[in-house]
């Protein structure tokens, strides 16, 4: 048959049929395909959406090579509007590192160099100081590391960081301002102290007044009929009597003012073993004088009281005030007792004093005055705290007897009943230690040792009748003094000579040199030459504790001329 004949039509039609199959898979794949395209325009069209109305700035980097090396440059692939925004820099895409901010390019490639390399992402702030932005910045890898490429998303900073820059010069002019008014309040407090010390120390003028007076007429008196009697050979044999009284009458008189001084004076001196039961005894002529004749003293002191680490001067000046205070709840006249004893305490006793068991030293003033209310004895250790009229006290009495005991490991304790009295108790650590501090005896004799050599002593003194005792009593000695009367004539008078062995001066001296300062230039010309410092005030008030250097000393004036004598000795032997 033909293929015109039926078979051949057949064929054409099933040809025609898979024509149409093939075009209809086709058009299904075309349609499919164009369908994605279509979802991915939509997804490209978001996320270029996004891109571009992200606030966060954002870009794309490619590290190439540079004028200084392999990848010492990049360049923007692609920025979004924010990254103008935040950064200060337009038209960055297509455009170099080293192009946008060629004089700070290394900064920024070290930072994304580094992600670069590593892979680490990495978040940091830095300011661009070509636009004065500060940026903190997030960057990462993206691909692979033969791609080069980094991601960098960022925001402007620079409000907070102006904010916590403003908050931190803030912080530092306020801890500067509370340093000043806590520098203030302490100079402030510390002249109130001071003040508390010399309102006592006015309550005390009258009586030592009238004892100093008293003890100079003695004095006086003696003298003028000793040397009345020199001239009278009959009348020889009263004359060691007369000067015993004398000296026994400057002695006490030098013992008052050695209170005084150890009272008053504002340095702070630091704790040592004390015997306190000692230093109490050598209170007691002061405190009965301060308390006046109208109230009685009594004192029982453990003589074998222990010994305590405590600053002295100021455990006289917390002791004198406990009295004052006794007295002036005594206003008709009463009873004080002063009692010191050793006082085991127990892990009970010690839990409401806030302290630890163990062994202290109990020193208590005790008064049969007026007593406090409860109102009053839970303020009485209150700073500026008092009960008297205006201008009669500071309110820092108690204050200052408080911080004194805690601040030597103790505690102080009041107990009072108004109408009965009052008992202020200051509990003490005990110190196993021998003491250091113990206070003079004016009547005891020094023995006044011979010279084994014959030494050659400088002198600077600007009081005559010291200078006259000073030499008489060293060339008693056997040695042979030169003497001064101020600095600079013992400067001249010194140079070109030998060495001498010893330099005695005063501290306070005339001239514009003081005993100090004297004694640092000798001792350039004298390397190693030994010093004693001669003064009328407390050695503590004029030279501090550990200036002193090898080779000096201090000698408180007024001192026999034993003390001086054995002094003398002591550091030429030596």
């Amino acid at each position: 048959m033909s293929n015109d004949g039926p078979s051949g039509v057949a064929e054409e039609l099933q040809h025609l049929h898979d024509r149409i199959a093939y075009l209809e898979r086709h058009n299904r794949q075309l349609q499919s395909a164009l369908t994605g395209i279509a979802q991915r325009m939509q997804e490209a069209d978001r996320y270029r959406f996004l891109f571009e109305n992200m606030e966060e700035g954002f870009c794309i980097i490619r590290f190439i090579d540079g004028p200084l090396g392999p990848l010492s440059d990049y360049v923007h692939l692609m920025a979004n509007p924010a990254y103008c925004r935040h950064a200060g820099l337009s038209n960055v895409v297509g455009r170099r590192l080293r192009e946008v901010i060629p004089d700070e390019a290394d900064v920024w490639l070290n930072y994304f160099g580094t992600v670069e390399r590593t892979g680490e992402s990495l978040y940091f702030e830095h300011e661009l100081l070509t636009t004065g932005r500060c940026l903190g910045l997030a960057a990462i890898r993206i691909d692979t590391c033969d791609d080069h490429l980094v991601a960098v998303i960022f925001r402007d900073v620079t409000a907070r960081k102006q904010a916590e820059n403003a908050l931190r010069l803030l912080n530092e002019e306020l801890e500067e301002r509370v340093a000043l008014a806590v520098a203030k309040h302490q100079k402030a407090e510390a002249a109130l102290q001071q003040a508390q010390k010399l309102e006592a120390v006015g309550q005390l003028t009258g009586g030592l007044a009238h004892d100093l007076n008293n003890l100079l007429g003695g004095v006086l008196g003696a003298l003028e009929l000793a040397r009345y009697r020199v001239t009278d050979e009959h009348q020889h044999a009263t004359l060691p009597a007369l000067l015993d009284s004398a000296h026994n009458a400057s002695q006490r008189a030098a013992a008052l003012i050695h209170r005084l001084l150890a009272f008053s004076r504002q340095q702070t001196l630091q704790p040592c073993p004390t015997n306190v039961s000692e230093l109490v005894g050598g209170m007691l002529e002061l405190i009965s004088r301060t308390i006046g004749p109208h109230i009685t003293l009594s004192c029982c002191c453990n003589e074998a009281a222990w010994v305590a680490r405590v600053d002295p001067p100021q455990l006289e000046s917390a002791l004198l005030n406990l009295c004052i205070n006794a007295r002036d709840a005594l206003p008709a006249g009463g009873m004080i007792w002063i009692t010191l004893d050793n006082l085991p305490m127990s892990p009970e006793r010690a839990k409401p004093l806030d302290l630890a068991p163990g062994e202290y030293l109990c020193l208590s003033v005790e008064d049969n005055g007026r007593g406090m209310t409860d109102d009053v004895q839970a303020r009485a250790v209150d700073p500026f705290f008092t009960t008297k009229p205006l201008g009669q006290g500071t309110g820092l009495g108690l204050s200052m007897v408080y911080g004194f005991v805690r601040q030597s490991g103790g505690q102080l304790q009041i107990e009072s009943t108004q109408g009965q009295g009052t008992r202020v108790s200051m509990f003490m650590p005990r110190h196993h230690a021998r003491p250091d501090f113990r206070l003079p005896d004016p009547e005891k004799s020094v023995t006044y040792p011979p010279a084994s050599t014959v030494r050659e002593v400088v002198v600077v003194e600007d009081i005559s009748a010291m200078r006259l005792v000073i030499e008489e009593a060293l060339h008693d000695l056997g040695h042979t003094v030169r003497m001064f009367e101020h600095g600079p004539m013992a400067l001249a008078g010194m140079e070109g000579r030998p060495r001498p062995d010893l330099l005695i001066s005063d501290v306070g001296l005339p001239g514009g040199i003081n005993g100090r300062q004297l004694a640092d230039r000798l001792r350039l010309s004298y390397p190693g030459l030994k010093v004693l410092f001669v003064t009328g005030y407390a050695e503590h008030a004029v030279l501090a504790v550990g200036t002193l250097e090898d080779g000096m000393s201090v000698l408180t004036k007024p001192f026999t001329l034993s003390a001086l004598a054995t002094r003398v000795s002591q550091m030429l032997e030596d």
